[in-house]
């Protein structure tokens, strides 16, 4: 009767604490805000970037690349990044409550999930009003291993926002990897990323 007793309180307990949570108002540090809304300041714009480091040179971005910030509300933005006629590639950048996050969400052209998407990281200090580093999450960590790359667990995604260039980085040990986009020359809009509708 006792346990039976205490286990409704812990239930209890936990649901009143679940509801707190749930209705608690979204909140972030100033750097993280400061960083979110620069980007948040381009939604509905385009621009072409070029590949400016790739060390060990790998296929897989030849062609015109654009990022779009797409679609915009005050807790995600997604950045699709179009690789010529390769529309698979989406940014998705969230606060969370304990900082932001980035995932990669991968499409096939059919709108299908690809077998590795949504790999990602998340922010682990509070970096700068220009520059984040998203480090891979255990979700990530899990997806690379089951490809069979791990080297990928170590990954760690940058991105810098400055007046006139945005960069796309990722690093890890072995690898370094960067595109920059000119912000002074917005494009014209590239289509819908798979996936996707308006």
């Amino acid at each position: 009767m006792q346990k039976t007793l205490i286990a409704t309180a812990l239930l209890f307990s936990f649901g009143v604490s679940a509801n707190i949570v749930q209705d608690a108002p979204l909140v972030s540090i100033a750097t993280h805000d400061a960083y979110f809304n620069h980007l948040k300041a381009l939604c509905g714009k385009a621009f072409a970037g070029k590949v400016v480091v790739d060390n060990p040179p790998a296929p897989g971005f030849e062609g015109a690349l654009i990022m779009h910030v797409r679609k915009c509300t005050d807790s995600q933005l997604q950045i699709p990044f179009h690789v010529a006629d390769d529309h698979s590639r989406t940014w998705i950048i969230s606060k969370t409550g304990s900082g932001l996050t980035l995932k990669h969400d991968h499409r096939n052209a059919d709108g299908s999930h690809d077998e590795q998407t949504m790999y990602g990281g998340q922010t682990l200090d509070a970096g700068w009003d220009t520059a984040q580093s998203f480090h891979a999450d255990q979700y990530s960590k899990e997806l690379f291993t089951a490809r069979g790359i791990p080297q990928s667990n170590t990954n760690i995604w940058q991105m810098f926002i400055y007046p006139e260039k945005f960069s796309y980085r990722l690093i890890r040990e072995g690898r370094e990897f960067r595109v920059d986009f000119d912000l002074t020359q917005p494009v014209a809009l590239p289509p819908t990323p798979w996936g996707y509708a308006d």
